[in-house]
C-alpha cells in the first residue's frame, strides 16, 4: 500500500524506481524503451567488471551480449525489488550468478554464432577501457565508479537538452565545464568573453544550470531507488565512488 503524504510534505520524484519496475513488464513497446535506458546506462560499467576479472575483449563482449540476452529472455529484472537494496547491486549480483554458471556455455558456442539482441558498441568500450588508467580498486569499486560517471552523463545529457530546447545550446557549451569543476574570476571572466556576457551574468547563468544539474542528477539517481532516503544515499554514493583513486602509483 502506498504511504499518505504528510500535510505539507514534498511529495517524492514519481520517477522512483519507474524504469526497472516498467523494464520488469512484459509490455511491448514500453518495456523496451524502459530497458533501453536502463541497458544505456549500466552496460559499459557491466563490460569494464568483466573485463577486470580478467576475461579478454572478445570474451566480455559475448558474456555482456549473452548477459543482456538472458536479461531480455528471462525477464530477470522482473524479480529485482525496491525493497532488497540498489538496483546497481542488484544487476551486479545478477552478472557474478551469470559468470558462474554460463561461462562454459557461452564459451562453448561458435563466436558469433549466437543472436545478438542488443546494439552495443564494443569497439568503443574497447578503446575505452583501454585508455582507463591502472586501478588499485577492486573490479566491484571500479563498477561503481563507472556507474558514477554514467549517471552524471546521463544527467549532463538531460540539461544539454534542456538549454538546446531553450535555445541556449552555445550558452551550455561553454558553462558546461564549470558544472564539474570549481571556477574562479579568471575563468568566468573568459566564459564571458566568449558569450559576451559580463562576470556578474555569467556568475548568474552558472548559479541557475547547476541548479538544473542538481535536479537532473536527482532525476537520474530517483529512477532506481524505491525510497525518498535512499536518494541521499545514492547521492553520497555517487560522490564517493567519483573520489575513489583509480591510477596506480
Amino acid at each position: 500500500m502506498a504511504r499518505r503524504m504528510a500535510a505539507g510534505e514534498t511529495p517524492f520524484l514519481t520517477t522512483r524506481w519507474s524504469v526497472v519496475l516498467q523494464a520488469g513488464r512484459n509490455d511491448g513497446e514500453k518495456t523496451k524503451a524502459a530497458l533501453s535506458e536502463l541497458i544505456s546506462t549500466y552496460w559499459y560499467p557491466l563490460y569494464a567488471y568483466v573485463r577486470r576479472r580478467g576475461h579478454s575483449a572478445d570474451d566480455a563482449q559475448d558474456l555482456t551480449q549473452a548477459f543482456f540476452t538472458r536479461l531480455l529472455e528471462k525477464n530477470v529484472v522482473g524479480v529485482a525489488d525496491p525493497q532488497r537494496g540498489r538496483f546497481r547491486a542488484f544487476l551486479l549480483g545478477s552478472l557474478k550468478n551469470f559468470l558462474a554458471n554460463e561461462w562454459d556455455r557461452v564459451t562453448a558456442q561458435k563466436r558469433g554464432g549466437g543472436r545478438a539482441v542488443l546494439s552495443l558498441d564494443f569497439e568503443f568500450a574497447d578503446e575505452r577501457f583501454k585508455r582507463e588508467p591502472v586501478s588499485r580498486l577492486t573490479p566491484e569499486m571500479e563498477y561503481e565508479r563507472n556507474w558514477a560517471l554514467a549517471v552524471l552523463e546521463r544527467a549532463l545529457k538531460r540539461v544539454e537538452a534542456i538549454y538546446a530546447g531553450r535555445g541556449k545550446a552555445r550558452l551550455y557549451e561553454v558553462l558546461k565545464p564549470a558544472l564539474v569543476s570549481p571556477e574562479d574570476d579568471t575563468s568566468r571572466r573568459a566564459m564571458g568573453a566568449q558569450l559576451g556576457m559580463t562576470e556578474g551574468a555569467v556568475k548568474v547563468a552558472l548559479h541557475r544550470m547547476r541548479n538544473s544539474f542538481r535536479d537532473s542528477l536527482r532525476e537520474e539517481i530517483a529512477e532506481t531507488v524505491g525510497e525518498e532516503r535512499d536518494l541521499e544515499d545514492e547521492l553520497r554514493a555517487l560522490i564517493e565512488a567519483l573520489g575513489n583513486p583509480s591510477q596506480s602509483d
